[in-house]
């Protein structure tokens, strides 16, 4: 608990711990960071502190990149529920099978999730931000980074959300182990398309600059957001590794973002 209130203390994150607002339906989702909590924490933490200000939620879909590149292409966690020390976090198995079943791509299957660590590390901080309000999440592993099928599960997510009380949540680092002017050139013109919710030009830019390792997570995010309402992304904060190091000579790239309506 006390590393998770550092992160949200820290210089790069929102300078202050998050209070937990009334829910509203103006935040859609977000985009964190899922690198070691000393380099991407703080940027997660400003993702976080952004949802706290909008409400609990009661059913968290987390979707983040399969590294290992083991099991299914695009994996539903068929598990109870995922432990953190923190706590149990039950899975809404329900709305799991009802994604599976809807977007006709998605399987049923643990063996993506056994080694991966991208959504895993998001749980703490949804934990810390709604440790007063009990939530179900839905945690979906991705390696198939497909145009057409990331838009067509983002969609299948929104359908099954309908009338729920709901988050979106997208798991992605973004370019890795270049010089950071690189970084930054590659991030802003990913982080460009990203907020103009263009499924497309994000996925030609990020194909091309290889700048978002969550590729197909964050189009299937931005998919969901825009078919539940949102009409823009909104950078909460970018930086690299090499602000905690002082290193820039090969640094990694980490982005918050929310997936916001506009009134």
């Amino acid at each position: 608990m006390g590393q998770i209130e550092g992160l949200f203390q820290g210089p790069l994150g929102p300078g202050q711990v998050p209070k937990l607002g009334k829910t509203d339906e103006n935040l859609i989702g977000v985009m964190s960071p899922h690198a070691g909590y000393m380099y991407s924490g703080q940027a997660a933490a400003k993702a976080y502190f952004e949802v706290s200000r909008h409400g609990p939620r009661d059913v968290v879909v987390l979707m983040g990149p399969n590294h290992q590149g083991a099991g299914s292409p695009i994996a539903i966690s068929p598990s109870e529920g995922w432990s953190t020390p923190l706590g149990d976090v039950e899975v809404d198995l329900e709305l799991a099978k009802e994604i599976s079943k809807d977007s006709g791509v998605a399987d049923l299957d643990a063996t993506a999730h056994s080694s991966e660590h991208s959504l895993e590390i998001q749980l703490p901080f949804l934990q810390y931000v709604f440790q007063d309000h009990p939530f179900k999440i839905v945690p979906i592993s991705i390696w198939l980074y497909d145009l057409k099928t990331s838009i067509e599960l983002g969609s299948s997510i929104a359908r099954c959300l309908s009338g729920r009380n709901a988050l979106l949540v997208a798991s992605s680092d973004m370019t890795h182990y270049m010089p950071a002017e690189v970084v930054s050139d590659r991030d802003r013109r990913t982080l460009d398309a990203v907020c103009k919710l263009d499924e497309k030009q994000t996925y030609d830019v990020s194909s091309k600059l290889e700048s978002l390792c969550g590729l197909g997570p964050v189009v299937s995010c931005m998919s969901a957001a825009k078919a539940m309402g949102a009409s823009v992304g909104e950078v909460l904060t970018h930086y690299n590794s090499g602000d905690i190091t002082g290193d820039n000579s090969a640094v990694v790239g980490y982005a918050a973002v929310a997936f916001k309506r506009t009134h």
